[in-house]
């Protein structure tokens, strides 16, 4: 796990456990308050998690969001959205941009990633060259943080399909629609979609193009990285019942693990561990008995986060081996 040199973790993942301990002891009032405040994040910026890298290693950096994620789910869905942004612009060869990472890395400055509009389908987003920078239109179906975030990595297909990679700030602006998204579970992390018709972006704010299918190679490390959300979830409520669920972890992280580097083992190592997930929060519930149906509890949250991670990032190919996993 690689990190800021001014904002190191003690202790990595095991620091990650401690954090995650003390939002947790919040969680359920933060969802059932549906929002959370830029100060709960400051927690993970204090302690240099903004500062943490995806070019690091993979097995810490999957279990500092296993860990998290087992805190506050919410909070880790911003934090988590953040981390692709910082080496992009470090990477980036547009004067200026570089500045910006000190902030980023600190979390002085704080993004969020719009990245599907890269995929084949209705919600694709366009982005055109224009005099003096770029024109952008079309909608992105889900985009974290927004009103806790400053900027946004934006992606989309220029006119001969190369991906472009765009920093915009995360402000209102009348070339951009924001509509709240009514979710399932994590209703605090602030997640909406956003609709871009004639968005203006300056050039000075081109991180980088490439094209799509290079992104789409690299995309599946991402994805294996999700799968530690639902791993994270397991983990807690495992601790909540207090039972011994090591082996089915451990199979999780491992399959996880070996998928980063092995996109083709994605969808079954996804499908592994957001089921184990749903498993182990059912579990909860039913060992809860009838408290577990009442409001503001772990129980009932964990379980509706399982459930929504279900659903979180998926592909057909997950989606089948889920269905697969799932059928009795």
């Amino acid at each position: 796990m690689t990190l800021a040199p001014s904002h190191a973790v003690d202790g990595g993942p095991a620091a990650a456990r401690r954090i995650a301990d003390d939002l947790f002891a919040s969680a359920a009032e933060v969802d059932s308050a549906g929002r959370l405040t830029r100060a709960r994040l400051d927690r993970l910026a204090d302690a240099g998690l903004y500062g943490v890298s995806l070019q690091g290693d993979f097995a810490d950096l999957g279990d500092v969001v296993a860990a998290l994620a087992g805190g506050c789910l919410a909070s880790t869905f911003i934090w988590l959205q953040h981390l692709g942004t910082a080496p992009a612009v470090a990477a980036s060869t547009t004067p200026g941009m570089a500045d910006r990472v000190p902030a980023l890395r600190s979390g002085a400055l704080r993004a969020g990633v719009a990245l599907s509009g890269l995929r084949n389908g209705p919600m694709q987003v366009s982005v055109e060259p224009v005099e003096g920078g770029f024109r952008v239109d079309g909608t992105v179906g889900w985009l974290t943080g927004w009103g806790l975030i400053d900027v946004v990595q934006l992606a989309g297909r220029g006119p001969d399909g190369t991906a472009y990679f765009l920093l915009v700030d995360a402000v209102p602006d009348p070339a951009v629609e924001v509509r709240p998204l009514d979710l399932l579970a994590i209703q605090a992390s602030s997640t909406v979609s956003v609709t871009f018709r004639g968005l203006f972006v300056p050039e000075d704010r081109l991180i980088r193009t490439e094209p799509v299918d290079t992104w789409a190679a690299a995309d599946a490390r991402g994805s294996a990285l999700n799968g530690f959300l639902a791993l994270g979830v397991a983990q807690r409520c495992a601790r909540l019942l207090d039972d011994d669920w090591t082996a089915e972890i451990d199979q999780a992280r491992d399959d996880l693990l070996a998928a980063a580097d092995q996109p083709d083992l994605v969808p079954a190592a996804r499908a592994r561990s957001a089921a184990l997930a749903w498993l182990a929060a059912g579990s909860l519930m039913a060992a809860t008995g009838g408290r577990a149906a009442l409001a503001g509890g772990h129980p009932q949250r964990l379980a509706r986060e399982a459930a929504l991670l279900l659903t979180f990032g998926t592909r057909p190919a997950i989606r089948a081996e889920l269905t697969d996993r799932l059928h009795p």
